[in-house]
């Protein structure tokens, strides 16, 4: 791809993005998220590979539903209450129309069965910007309308948890883990939403750190599946050293900084008096944790059978930039004694 035709959907990615996240009026936020969809539908197929373009058309199919509902539900509140502002959602018709059409956006449970055939399809760049990047435009329009003690957020969020952590256990495919994982992180996005917003930016903000540098991991020691996993400590011993922090902090094990948004997400919760939506939170992050431990035994407790025959690849000068994942992988391990600081910036 020409790299003025990808800078250009860089910035058209960006820019609907961005109107997504200042509009008031519904009309100029599905435009917003309209521009989004149509941005990345040309990084998707970019490879010209059957898979990817099969995955751009599922993609499109599902966002282009998700847009037809929401426009839906713009309409629909306009006609009941005469207003298209984002703030004046007070229709309990709207917001339970409007709160589907972004969960199946954003890929939660049980609208979630497209999210790993797309991710399959894609390379690790474009699956990066999708499990992050795309996530921000509908979150941002869930967190204005989110209603006071929504049950349908806490179903979302639980049944997201679950089946993030359930989906992955039988998974070898890495990107289909990690869209997994990107389900079960934002089921508990959305579990606290509607107590805490601060708190569920926190999260987003940790898990998009973690998600990038796990990305950018995976594709530094090009692994597609569990097996090759095997064979990265000879690309670089460093880098294997390393990658089990990052899962272990995604899955949210203490002392990683993963730990900080599920720890403080679980104590909102138990004010809020869902003891037992917390306790299901946690144990399904249990299983989430099954394949997380799969892949850091399979990437630091297993060598692949066969001799490499030359020069060992980790003797060779990388041609990579290492500096963006070593700052990230710094913030994925080692934030957890910052977490006052960060909760008052994101208040803030």
């Amino acid at each position: 791809m020409s790299p003025y035709v990808l800078a250009l959907l860089l910035f058209t990615l960006g820019l609907g993005t961005t109107l997504a996240f200042v509009s008031s009026h519904w009309l100029l936020a599905w435009v917003g998220l309209e521009i989004n969809t149509l941005a990345i539908i040309p990084l998707m197929v970019r490879n010209h590979h059957p898979r990817a373009v099969e995955a751009a058309i599922k993609y499109f199919l599902i966002q282009a539903g998700g847009a037809a509902v929401l426009l839906f539900a713009g309409v629909t509140n306009a006609w009941l209450t005469g207003q298209w502002g984002i703030q004046q959602a007070t229709s309990p018709l709207f917001v339970g129309i409007m709160t589907i059409a972004l969960a199946l956006k954003l890929g939660l449970a049980p609208l979630h069965s497209w999210m790993p055939e797309v991710f399959q399809g894609l390379d690790l760049n474009t699956g990066l910007v999708l499990a992050t990047w795309q996530k921000l435009a509908p979150l941002a329009l869930l967190f204005q309308i989110q209603p006071a003690n929504s049950p349908l957020l806490i179903f979302l969020g639980l049944v997201s948890t679950l089946i993030g952590g359930w989906g992955g256990l039988n998974q070898t495919q890495l990107r289909k883990i990690l869209a997994y994982s990107s389900i079960a992180q934002l089921g508990w996005v959305v579990l606290v939403v509607q107590f805490s917003p601060p708190l569920a930016t926190l999260a987003v903000l940790v898990y998009i750190i973690a998600a990038a540098a796990t990305f950018i991991i995976l594709k530094l020691v090009k692994s597609t599946n569990i097996n090759m996993l095997a064979i990265s400590w000879a690309k670089s011993p460093a880098l294997v050293a390393m990658a089990p922090l990052v899962f272990l902090s995604l899955a949210g094990l203490p002392p990683l900084t993963g730990f900080m948004p599920k720890w403080l997400i679980i104590e909102e919760l138990s004010k809020q008096g869902l003891v037992p939506a917390a306790t299901l939170a946690v144990l399904a992050a249990l299983l989430s944790l099954y394949y997380y431990l799969r892949l850091t035994y399979a990437m630091t407790f297993t060598m692949f059978p066969n001799n490499f025959s030359g020069v060992p690849p980790w003797r060779l000068r990388p041609q990579q930039l290492t500096l963006p994942l070593a700052c990230l992988v710094t913030g994925t391990i080692s934030v957890l004694p910052l977490s006052p600081v960060a909760i008052a910036l994101v208040a803030f």
